[in-house]
């Protein structure tokens, strides 16, 4: 459904997206995911035609944005993160101008009854926008969006400024669009990332840093099985024996305690090593207080992906050890 390939703009020599090449299959919902300067917005208003990249192509339903524009439009409905409303009409009036503006063909009455429903608008048509909760604004805007039934939904920001019962009701109304439509949805929060979308993009100062799913992310960036214990023993006779066990890549105190300290163990790529550890440590007769497999949420996965410079040199293995000692060395939620 939608086909970009090597989009990049730049401003003078600084560069707001660079080389970005990817793909979204038609009933997608792709979350666009990174922090705040990342590109993000700049490649929503490329991909609605708003503004018109440096280099690069995109293609919408095998529509060229650029030389069969008014095509590729039509099969587009956006959502900014500051919706384009007029404060002073009521819903009808507002949605009315907007299929008017559309050139929409479809019966008008028919078709804003069935947009009103699918956003929620149905008790508050007769309102006037500007007296309208900050959540019911957002719908509106969305209501817009969805006028001459469009394939495709580009949604910048939806839930900005909400508040947490206004971001549940946004997540679900975009969910069950999503039935319909193939759904672009860019944020910065990781929760609606990962509670609405199929699948994930990582934009980091303009560039992809990772494609794929949460489990997928998650797979890719850990790469071994990570194990935190508590062990009755001296940190000085227990690591010596957990470094012996055959499969473990390393291990290191992440809670000292005296006698009982916690440790993270990282086992060598695709291993199990929670049996050779267990044996290993009741040979020497050290008590195992507690053992649980660590998991990666997605927090993490953002944090480790954007704390880093996409620019910087890739054939650098001392700083790539150093990432992963510094996630792994860490309790999953620890900030520092």
């Amino acid at each position: 459904m939608i086909q970009v390939t090597g989009l990049t703009r730049r401003y003078g020599s600084a560069y707001a997206v660079s080389d970005l090449s990817f793909s979204v299959k038609e009933g997608e919902i792709i979350g666009f995911l990174g922090p705040n300067g990342a590109g993000k917005s700049t490649t929503m208003n490329m991909l609605t035609g708003c503004l018109r990249p440096t280099a690069g192509t995109i293609r919408l339903g095998g529509y060229d944005i650029d030389t069969d524009a008014d095509r590729a439009r039509k099969m587009i409905g956006y959502l900014p993160e500051n919706p384009p409303l007029y404060p002073d009409m009521t819903v009808d009036e507002y949605l009315g101008f907007v299929y008017q503006l559309k050139k929409c063909k479809l019966p008008q009455e028919t078709h804003l009854e069935q947009v009103c429903t699918m956003s929620g608008l149905t008790d508050v048509r007769g309102r006037i926008i500007r007296n309208l909760s900050k959540g019911y604004r957002q719908r509106v805007g969305l209501a817009q969006a969805l006028i001459g039934d469009p394939k495709v939904l580009i949604l910048d920001e939806p839930t900005v400024g909400l508040d947490p019962k206004q971001i549940i009701e946004i997540r679900e109304t975009i969910r069950s669009l999503g039935q319909k439509h193939t759904i672009i949805l860019s944020s910065h929060i990781l929760p609606e990332v990962q509670a609405v979308c199929d699948r994930i993009i990582v934009i980091h100062h303009g560039k992809i840093v990772a494609d794929g799913t949460s489990a997928e992310l998650t797979q890719q960036l850990e790469g071994a099985e990570l194990l935190d214990m508590t062990i009755e023993g001296e940190p000085e006779a227990v690591l010596p024996v957990l470094h012996a066990v055959p499969g473990v890549a390393d291990a290191a105190v992440i809670q000292p305690d005296g006698k009982k300290s916690v440790y993270r163990i990282t086992a060598e790529k695709d291993g199990d090593i929670r049996h050779d550890v267990f044996d290993a440590l009741s040979q020497n007769r050290m008590a195992i207080l507690s053992m649980q497999q660590v998991e990666l949420s997605l927090e993490d996965i953002f944090l480790e992906l954007t704390e880093t410079d996409p620019s910087a040199p890739e054939d650098a293995p001392a700083e790539e050890e150093h990432k992963k000692r510094r996630l792994f060395g860490r309790k999953r939620g620890d900030r520092k």
